[in-house]
């Protein structure tokens, strides 16, 4: 694997993509637990106004913080720990996983960034996993705006059209996806039964703990700790 091209690469586009990057029994093990973990807890989390603003409908997991083991075998891949490294520097840090599933007929999720622009070596990394695959079967495309990690804040506007240069991507069981926290990006309308993908969030050195604490959206900014709107846009 030529870890410095796909750090190049990131730091051109601001992600990348990498198709057969974990293996399939793997891929399908996680897949059932995901399955099984919602099939007994599928209520939201996020509040009405969440919801209704944002236009995003989706579910987080965080198995680490229940016990749960299964996903060490992605937190610790050597090969996800050399390419993380090659992008981030020395210092990085795991910040943690979660998975977020959202069930059929939800919205996806409205343009965003993941953490607020303003300081452009202040962010998190999405190192995003995908058990199954995301077709036009199954809805939940990801569409990023390459570059837009070097734009600063996303421009306010509708918080799920279509803009000029975004580039779809609709990836494949295995599949790894790394995401620039100041990257523009959204997903689409789920159509399958569900969609499913599990996010081992990284940080550079020197970059706080809390740092996707504030999200920003085309029409505000949310503090997820205390759950509330702290800017209209």
């Amino acid at each position: 694997m030529d870890v410095k091209k796909y750090a190049e690469a990131f730091w051109e586009d601001g992600f990348i993509c990498i198709e057969n990057f974990f293996h399939t029994l793997l891929m399908d093990q996680l897949n059932d637990s995901i399955l099984e973990h919602f099939s007994r807890h599928p209520n939201w989390i996020h509040n009405s106004q969440f919801i209704s603003k944002s236009e995003t409908e989706v579910v987080p997991w965080f198995p680490f913080r229940e016990g749960n083991k299964s996903f060490e075998p992605i937190e610790n891949d050597p090969k996800l720990e050399w390419l993380t490294h090659e992008i981030l520097g020395e210092g990085w840090e795991s910040l943690y996983l979660m998975v977020m599933f959202s069930k059929k007929g939800t919205k996806g999720q409205a343009w965003h960034q993941d953490c607020p622009p303003e300081e452009s070596s202040q962010f998190n990394l999405n190192r995003l996993c995908y058990t199954h695959d995301i077709n036009d079967t199954t809805g939940g495309k990801t569409i990023v705006m390459p570059g837009s990690h070097r734009k600063g804040i996303i421009p306010s506007g509708s918080p799920h059209e279509d803009l000029d240069n975004q580039v779809v991507l609709a990836p494949k069981k295995g599949t790894l996806v790394i995401l620039h926290g100041h990257t523009w990006h959204r997903v689409l309308p789920v159509k399958g039964a569900y969609r499913f993908s599990t996010n081992a969030r990284a940080i550079p050195k020197g970059t706080s703990e809390n740092i996707t604490d504030i999200a920003v959206y085309r029409n505000m900014r949310y503090r997820f700790s205390t759950s509330e709107v702290i800017e209209e846009r």
